[in-house]
């Protein structure tokens, strides 16, 4: 956001004076990210201040709500004693696996399908078909498929980010201006310069995009997919502490979770950013 000062009529003459942006553009890129940082903070804050405060003062049930304090207690003596690592290095790395496997599916058929009409042609109604199935839906078709054990969960995750990276690799191979790629022609570039030097540059910060959706995607799908077919795991944390009643470790596993995913998706994005240095940021910090 830009502030300036107010035009003045001087003799006919119309006079912008400059505002602080001009005048101070760092002191102001500072000040905004200063307040856009605290107010990140603020807000979460003020929400478990707010009930961590109603449980204290038993405006809600402590047993079914326990109070924050209590959960981040819970959390570090499970943390200390070593009963809570396990559940989570067994999401994190079928999260992992799984949307290795995904991305790479789906970035390459995605440049695949954008790049040649008559393969989009023949794959695109049939992939819409199974976009549309709800990826839970599938884990008996795993099941069955991979028996027991990681292979389902990891398929799961799979199938799911395969979809978002495909969707976005696509549109944005096709939405690569004509002009770029008859500048390529022209120049005589091979299909590898025409993909190195013209698609990659141009479709990669889109595709980034689908996979920062598809990181965050993947955290909630394996914990559902946990709750159902898994023996560990934070799925299988929160749905056990919910069946015994303990419900400060379900609050555990649930906040585990959010730090997972946000973690996860914050490093996609920074990997993104670094990867196209070029591309606007996704978000408006530092900015005005």
């Amino acid at each position: 956001m830009t502030t300036t000062a107010p035009a003045k009529d001087t003799d006919g003459l119309l006079v912008r004076a400059p505002g602080p942006q001009e005048l101070h553009p760092v002191r102001t890129r500072r000040r905004r990210r200063a307040l856009e940082l605290s107010l990140a903070a603020a807000v979460p804050l003020a929400l478990v201040l707010l009930w961590q405060l109603a449980a204290t003062q038993a405006w809600i049930d402590a047993r079914v709500y326990p109070a924050p304090s209590t959960i981040l207690a819970d959390g570090w003596d499970r943390a200390a004693a070593g009963d809570l690592w396990p559940d989570v290095w067994a999401t994190l790395k079928r999260v992992l696996a799984g949307y290795a496997i995904g991305t790479a599916t789906g970035y390459l058929l995605g440049l695949l399908m954008g790049s040649v009409p008559l393969i989009r042609a023949a794959l695109e109604p049939l992939l819409d078909a199974l976009y549309v199935v709800p990826k839970l839906a599938l884990l008996p078709v795993f099941l069955n498929m991979f028996g027991l054990g990681e292979g389902p969960q990891i398929a799961l995750v799979a199938a799911t980010v395969f979809f978002f990276v495909w969707i976005s690799t696509m549109a944005a191979v096709i939405s690569v201006p004509s002009g770029h790629r008859d500048a390529g022609q022209v120049f005589g570039a091979s299909p590898w310069q025409m993909f190195r030097h013209v698609l990659l540059p141009a479709s990669l910060p889109a595709v980034l995009v689908g996979a920062r959706i598809a990181a965050g995607v993947a955290v909630l799908v394996i914990v559902a997919s946990e709750q159902i077919a898994a023996t560990n795991g934070l799925g299988h944390l929160i749905f056990d502490a919910r069946a015994l009643f303990q419900n400060d470790v379900m609050f555990v596993g649930i906040v585990c979770v959010a730090v997972l995913g946000v973690v996860f998706s914050e490093l996609v994005r920074l990997a993104g950013r670094l990867l196209t240095p070029w591309a606007p940021r996704d978000r408006g910090r530092g900015q005005s």
